[in-house]
């Protein structure tokens, strides 16, 4: 697809440069426009429901498009929960009926976790994202843009795979056995998604929050918040480093309470966007203490009507607000509110 006969050309342009802090624009906008019908569970019988329903939010969010100037990039929702690579290792999962699955672990002790064998792409899970991705692409076109399977960090998926009472005497005890599961897991991951983007290209939607990304990996990293900081360069800050290095660049999402570990986010070489989940106060020093350091779009931006929110952030921070909207009227309302704002 050429920049001209792409509908969203602009609005990709204005991700790029926003995710290069040498360029403007400094803040991007979205609106959350109410309505969309309730996605079907990622569970193996579901699969034909899913792939209905990714197509369906697909168009409705290319409708939304024609009509709403935000900075929303349509995409192709491949949603999954975070069990996929523990479950590619053997986790049983559980599905409960009214909510997301997730792995059960697999190992109880470090003899267990230093005996498991790394799985190729052939496991059932991820080779079932696969055959989703391929089908949506067929029916949507080649030039769509798919949002990534949820990405957990190695660390992450270790400490789904392995007992957590045991997992975390183990980071004391046996940190090599820990370290040789996380590379296992970062081995998979790497393999998986250079295949991913081999297959379907490198322009994507994040698995969470759904922001677009060209190049890069977006992950997932929770369990640093339950971790101390020697324990985040050691566990943590090296996979992370690696999956930065070899993707060029990564977007990170963590709702741990891990204001503790901050310092060594900012240690991530290339962290493009920083997506925290914490209470509001928390969020308002993390505006000023990533401000200049990386682009931020957390769970909360600013008090009162949602045009106001960039006159909150602090200089040099780098935002993306997102404001829900229950109609068409307000949708608008809001997008010219900042639009005028941010100076469109």
């Amino acid at each position: 697809m050429t920049a001209a006969s792409d509908p969203h050309a602009e609005r990709r342009r204005r991700w790029r440069d926003f995710l290069d802090l040498r360029l403007p624009p400094r803040s991007l906008f979205l609106v959350d426009v109410q309505g969309a019908p309730e996605r079907p569970f990622p569970f193996p019988e579901n699969r034909r429901a899913r792939i209905d329903w990714a197509l369906s939010a697909h168009e409705r969010s290319l409708s939304i498009a024609e009509w709403l100037a935000d900075d929303r990039v349509p995409c192709l929702p491949v949603y999954t929960g975070t069990e996929i690579f523990a479950e590619a290792f053997g986790c049983r999962v559980h599905r409960p009926a009214d909510n997301m699955p997730f792995a059960l672990p697999l190992v109880a002790d470090a003899r267990e976790a230093a005996a498991l064998k790394r799985p190729g792409l052939d496991a059932r899970p991820l080779a079932e994202l696969f055959g989703i991705a391929d089908e949506l692409v067929e029916r949507a076109g080649k030039d769509a843009v798919l949002q990534i399977p949820d990405m957990q960090s190695p660390l992450d998926v270790a400490a789904l795979i392995w007992e957590k009472g045991d997992f975390y005497m183990a980071l004391v005890d046996e940190p090599e056995t820990v370290l040789g599961l996380c590379a296992k897991i970062l081995s998979l991951q790497t393999e998986f998604f250079d295949v991913w983007f081999g297959r379907y290209g490198h322009a994507y939607a994040a698995h969470y929050p759904s922001y677009y990304m060209e190049g890069g990996l977006t992950v997932s990293e929770d369990e640093v918040g339950a971790v101390d900081r020697a324990m985040f360069e050691k566990f943590a800050l090296p996979d992370l480093t690696a999956l930065s290095d070899h993707f060029g660049g990564l977007g990170m999402h963590c709702c741990a309470n891990a204001r503790h570990q901050w310092e060594g986010f900012q240690r991530i070489p290339n962290l493009r966007l920083l997506n925290l989940v914490q209470p509001n106060d928390v969020l308002d020093d993390a505006h000023r203490a990533f401000a200049g350091a990386t682009c931020q779009y957390h769970n909360w931006t600013g008090r009162g009507e949602p045009w106001t929110w960039p006159a909150q952030t602090p200089a040099g921070a780098r935002i993306v607000f997102e404001a829900p909207a229950v109609d068409r009227e307000e949708a608008l309302r809001i997008a010219e509110g900042f639009a005028r704002a941010l100076g469109r």
